[in-house]
């Protein structure tokens, strides 16, 4: 598979393009009296949004995504999300902005490494940096607030997998929500 699609070098990002499926996800999400462990079928489709440069020094190239997350027990929709992946090939760190419709965004970056046949992609953001951080609405912030995030993306091939947490300051505690699926892709676009 090559790494040019329409002209653009999209360097280790080319392998997300595609239509990914899974009915493997688990989700440890945090409840009044406890946690709720769910099992989710989850559909992801990445697709090139091309380069871009900013202030004609930095040079960029993005992944759009949007994300669907199904209980496995009524196929309802639970989670929607839409985002980028985002590469800066001069220093070949990784970008990945997400939002959510109960109005929390955020920015996380990191870093790329192979081993093997595989890429593994780790980013993380946190509530009050300047850089990669986490913005959320007035209610967000008093009832659910979102301290950290951190995921781990790993791809080889036709296979992808991730693990991501989700730091929670919710129902007068902290909790670590957890989300982690493993996927196939069923179409290159």
């Amino acid at each position: 598979m090559s790494t040019i699609v329409n002209g653009v070098d999209y360097g280790p990002l080319h392998q997300l393009i595609g239509s990914w499926r899974g009915d493997r996800g688990l989700d440890v999400a945090p409840e009044p009296d406890g946690i709720d462990k769910e099992a989710y079928y989850d559909e992801i489709t990445f697709m090139p949004s091309g380069p871009a440069d900013n202030a004609e020094e930095q040079d960029l190239v993005s992944l759009r995504y949007h994300q669907i997350v199904r209980k496995r027990k009524n196929g309802r929709i639970f989670h929607d999300q839409i985002g980028h992946w985002i590469y800066e090939p001069a220093t070949g760190m990784v970008m990945h902005s997400l939002s959510i419709p109960r109005a929390v965004c955020l920015l996380a970056g990191g870093t790329l490494r192979q081993n093997g046949d595989e890429t593994i992609f780790q980013v993380a953001a946190e509530a009050g940096s300047a850089t990669f951080g986490v913005v959320q609405s007035p209610f967000m912030l008093e009832k659910a607030r979102t301290t950290a995030f951190s995921m781990t993306l790993t791809i080889a091939g036709d296979s992808l997998s991730y693990s991501e947490t989700t730091s929670l300051e919710i129902y007068g505690r902290s909790f670590e929500h957890t989300d982690n699926c493993e996927l196939q892709r069923v179409l290159y676009d």
